[in-house]
C-alpha cells in the first residue's frame, strides 16, 4: 500500500508527512463498516469531505477573485460554482486515477464503487482535507490550484456571462446570419477513466476549428472557442466570411 500511496503523492504533488490522514481520506464507509464488525475501529472520510468541501470552496474563491479582477460577483459565484461541483471533481479524481486507491468494503467493490461519480468527487473532497490537515493552507492550494482551478486559458467550462464559447458562438452565426455551429467528435483516447476527445467545429464550410479535452464538452468549448478567434483575427483584418 506505500507504494501505492507513493504514486497517488506523485500525481498529487504533494508528499505527506503523515499519510494516517490520506488513508482515511481513502477509506470508504462501507470498509469503514466491515472492519468494524471484525472488532477494529476505523474511521472513514465523511468528516474529511466536509471538511474539504468547506476547504474547497474558500480557496477557489480566492484564486478567482485574484485571477479575474474584473469579474462581477455574480460571474465568480457560477464560475466556483462548477469548479467544485461533482462533475468538475469526478473529473479531477478521474485524472488522478483516485479510484484505484480507494478503500472499499466488498459490496462496494462489487457493485463498481471505484468508478462512481459521487464517491469519486467525494474522495477528492476528502483528500484535500487530508493535504490540509498535513500541512495547512500552504499545502492544500497549489494542489487546488493545480488540480481543480488549472490554467487560466484553461478554463472553459460553459459558464453564461462568464466564458461560455458554445453559446457566444451560436449567438455570433445568429447575428451574421451564418449557418449554425455543428460539433462532431473526431476521435477518443486512451482509457476510460482518463479519456481525451477531439471535437471539430464547423460553421458553414470558411470556419473551422479543432480541439481537445477530457470530455466532450470541454473539447467542444475549446473548438468553438478556437473559430470565435478566427472570427476576431478576420475582423480585424477587415475579412468577412460567409
Amino acid at each position: 500500500m506505500a507504494s501505492d500511496l507513493a504514486a497517488l503523492e506523485a500525481a498529487l504533488g504533494y508528499h505527506f508527512r503523515n499519510r494516517e490522514p490520506l488513508l482515511r481520506a481513502l477509506t470508504h464507509k462501507s470498509r469503514a463498516y466491515e472492519e468494524s464488525s471484525q472488532g477494529e475501529d476505523p474511521a472513514d472520510n465523511e468528516q474529511f469531505e466536509f471538511l474539504g468541501d468547506a476547504i474547497l470552496g474558500f480557496v477557489v474563491s480566492d484564486i478567482l477573485v485574484r485571477r479575474f479582477p474584473a469579474y462581477r460577483e455574480g460571474q465568480l459565484t457560477k464560475l466556483r460554482a462548477e469548479l467544485v461541483s461533482e462533475g468538475h471533481l469526478h473529473e479531477v479524481a478521474q485524472t488522478l486515477d483516485v479510484g484505484e486507491f480507494l478503500l472499499l468494503g466488498r459490496g462496494e467493490e462489487m457493485s463498481g464503487g471505484r468508478a462512481k461519480r459521487a464517491l469519486l468527487a467525494d474522495a477528492m473532497e476528502a483528500i484535500l482535507a487530508a493535504v490540509y490537515l498535513d500541512g495547512g493552507l500552504d499545502a492544500v492550494r497549489p494542489v487546488i490550484e493545480r488540480h481543480v482551478v488549472g490554467e487560466s486559458e484553461a478554463l472553459d467550462i460553459a459558464i453564461p456571462g462568464v466564458n461560455d464559447y458554445i453559446s457566444t458562438l451560436q449567438h455570433l452565426a445568429q447575428t451574421r446570419r451564418l449557418p449554425q455551429p455543428r460539433y462532431v467528435i473526431v476521435s477518443s483516447n486512451g482509457p476510460e477513466h482518463a479519456k481525451i476527445f477531439t471535437v471539430e467545429a464547423r460553421v458553414g464550410s470558411e470556419w473551422v476549428g479543432r480541439a481537445d479535452g477530457p470530455s466532450k464538452k470541454s473539447a467542444s468549448q475549446k473548438a468553438a472557442r478556437v473559430i470565435l478567434e478566427q472570427f476576431k483575427a478576420a475582423a480585424e483584418l477587415g475579412v468577412t466570411n460567409g
